[in-house]
């Protein structure tokens, strides 16, 4: 059995609470209660202290616990391998560290691998995890196997080469059986992080994942202030690293994000409000920005086409009261306010009043360094920065009402085009819609175009929206009610947006609800990451992890995966606004499209946008691509440039700088 009758109930409501939401549309399969019978499981180890065997991480009594060796001392890393007598559908684990009062052996960085003849072996997570005795639960796509293998490859505290065990669980589920990749893509690897990743930003030059919550790695509340927890994922080696940044003196949840023309992360406002930290990737260091005129937190901002960084709104934190524009120049190193660039007519009529209506707003960089406000008010607005700043409406969403923690992407920089769906008229507490919308966008100051086009099949608030290459978008998360910190309502099937057809295809449903403070990002191989979700501190909401989704244009029609083209070599990895560039390929491609690395946090990713790229071609496999002359269509800095075959399978991104 579990540990107890209150752990099974806990996580059996989970399964089934996670698999309830559009079951009906996709899979007439039945689910059975997860159980957890261990009386005859066979459990072998490289390591064990006499009195500390492995077999008492499965005696139901957390008093116990298997600890390796320690005279004389046993060299990481250290496994535990789990033998079931029989395959399962796996899609889970649970690993309960000591419950004594040591903490020495605690996991950090592991990985959990499954097999199904105790020979070849696939890992489903890795990751590493805090350094703190409770219990870390691993939700996983579901998976056949007999075999279960927890290594442990470092000590949470750097206390000594130890590891140990109260407790193991896995849970699983006989009759579930998951979409065909190729239809509804796949999820692959989960990731565990040592916090909540509360925000995440792409590091241009290695293709990591920078992730930060707030001081505290599970929560936000009581913030001594002046620090924030991080932790970077390398998806080449899929490690993860922690850092505590103090500093920059900032903690920087529920934060504004942009990434500037050098690819640094611009992090302003949230719990320490009038803040500015800046994350500079040659030297992976932080360094502090000067404070913002007006303090804020869950604003946004964008990146203009001078290379400014404007900013608006965020009473949530600093203060509740009319924040207008402001712009950081990178180039003085100052906060310049724009007194002109009123904030008023971008509110919404939030039932929680100027403390919700001013959040996180859907901006957009354009040309003449002016941002387009797409919402998440019905009202749209173009902001002028020069002078004094300037406001001028662009018209409604049709019928779309205030939005707020819906999504919006510019999936076609070129034609101006902006996919915005989902939200709710309040932040909290109110249904949430499954509206979308394609605006189009021209030159400053002129009127919008609008256009609702089909409905997503799910209404959805505090999910997450990423552009891919082939210009879909791809939806994750959400609940269909907004209810911060809470998993109830949860949708588990994410979503793909067509530009072609206007319509929306149910994916493959996840194994985490993602909702309240989760992310989403575009990774260089075309995969997306999703995690994160809660940072409650000690609710069951908090979710300490990260999964890669592999899109549909990853695998053939039989559902294989799908042979990529590859970039062989590009001319040069920087190339001037309206430049070309020669990219040589291994065999034949038909488009190209670039897309800007990308940042999240609470819904809002003004980074990414992408721009489709017509090749011409010598007859070989060497083509010719030209890069926009407009600086407000392609914002210069670090995009991500992919080539697409004929059956629309995208390559492995090359990272090139436009300047």
């Amino acid at each position: 059995m579990l540990r107890d009758a209150a752990t099974l109930l806990a996580l059996a409501l989970c399964i089934l609470t996670y698999r309830t939401t559009l079951v009906a549309a996709i899979s007439t399969t039945s689910v059975a209660p997860i159980s957890n019978e261990r009386a005859g499981w066979v459990i072998t180890t490289d390591s064990a202290m006499p009195g500390n065997e492995a077999t008492l991480v499965l005696d139901n009594n957390e008093g116990t616990f298997w600890h390796s060796a320690w005279f004389p001392d046993a060299p990481l890393p250290h496994w535990l391998n789990i033998d079931m007598g029989t395959q399962y559908l796996i899609s889970g684990f649970s690993y309960t560290p000591r419950q004594d009062e040591e903490t020495n052996g605690n996991i950090g960085m592991h990985s959990i691998e499954y097999s199904v003849d105790g020979n070849n072996w696939a890992t489903a997570a890795q990751g590493t995890w805090a350094n703190d005795n409770t219990a870390k639960l691993v939700n996983f796509q579901e998976t056949l196997c007999r075999y279960v293998r927890l290594t442990a490859t470092s000590e949470a505290g750097n206390r000594g080469p130890w590891s140990s065990a109260a407790d193991i669980a896995i849970s699983y589920d006989a009759s579930y059986i998951a979409p065909a990749p190729q239809t509804r893509g796949q999820w692959g690897l989960t990731v565990n992080f040592p916090l909540v990743p509360v925000a995440v930003g792409l590091v241009y030059d290695t293709g990591e994942v920078l992730a930060w919550s707030s001081w505290n790695p599970s929560g936000f509340g009581g913030s001594p202030g002046g620090q924030t927890v991080t932790a970077t994922y390398n998806p080449s080696t899929s490690l993860v690293s922690k850092a505590l940044i103090t500093d920059t003196h900032h903690d920087m949840f529920c934060p504004g994000i942009s990434l500037d023309f050098n690819g640094r992360m611009i992090i302003t406002g949230g719990n320490d409000a009038p803040r500015t930290s800046i994350y500079n990737p040659p030297g992976h260091g932080w360094i502090s920005g000067p404070d913002m005129q007006i303090a804020r937190g869950y604003q946004s901002s964008a990146t203009l086409s001078n290379g400014w960084v404007f900013t608006i709104g965020g009473s949530w934190s600093g203060g509740i009261f009319q924040k207008n524009g402001e712009y950081y120049d990178p180039s003085a190193n100052t906060w310049n306010m724009l007194n002109d660039a009123d904030v008023t007519p971008m509110l919404t009529n939030d039932a929680g009043g100027l403390y919700r209506s001013d959040n996180h707003a859907w901006l957009f960089g354009w040309k003449n360094q002016a941002v387009f406000h797409a919402g998440p008010s019905t009202a749209m607005n173009w902001y002028t920065t020069t002078g004094s700043g300037g406001v001028t409406g662009a018209g409604n969403r049709l019928d779309s009402g205030d939005a707020m923690c819906g999504m919006a992407v510019m999936y076609d920089a070129v034609a101006g085009k902006i996919l915005t769906m989902g939200g709710s008229r309040d932040y909290e507490n109110a249904p949430a819609v499954s509206n979308t919308y394609v605006v189009t966008i021209d030159n400053v100051g002129t009127q919008a175009q609008t256009e609702r086009v089909a409905d997503m099949n799910s209404k959805r608030i505090f999910a997450n929206a990423v552009g891919l290459p082939n210009g879909q978008v791809f939806v994750v998360g959400g609940q269909d009610y907004g209810s911060v910190f809470n998993d109830d309502s949860s949708i588990m099937y994410p979503e793909l947006y067509t530009p072609s057809s206007q319509t929306w295809t149910v994916m493959a449903p996840m194994a985490v609800p993602r909702n309240y403070h989760s992310v989403a990002i575009l990774m260089p191989d075309a995969s997306v990451m999703v995690g994160g979700g809660g940072l409650c501190d000690g609710c069951s909401m908090n979710h300490y992890d990260g999964q890669l989704f592999n899109p549909p244009y990853l695998f053939t029609s039989s559902g294989a995966k799908a042979t990529r083209p590859v970039i062989d070599s590009i001319s040069a990895d920087n190339v001037a606004l309206g430049g070309s560039l020669t990219v040589t390929m291994n065999s034949a491609v038909t488009t190209f499209s670039i897309v800007r690395l990308g940042s999240a946090t609470h819904t809002v990713n003004t980074d990414q946008r992408r721009i489709p790229l017509t090749p011409s071609s010598d007859g070989g496999n060497t083509y010719s691509i030209t890069i926009p002359s407009d600086s407000g269509v392609a914002l210069p800095g670090y995009w991500m440039l992919f080539a697409m075959d004929a059956a629309g399978v995208p390559s492995i991104s090359k990272t090139i700088k436009i300047f």
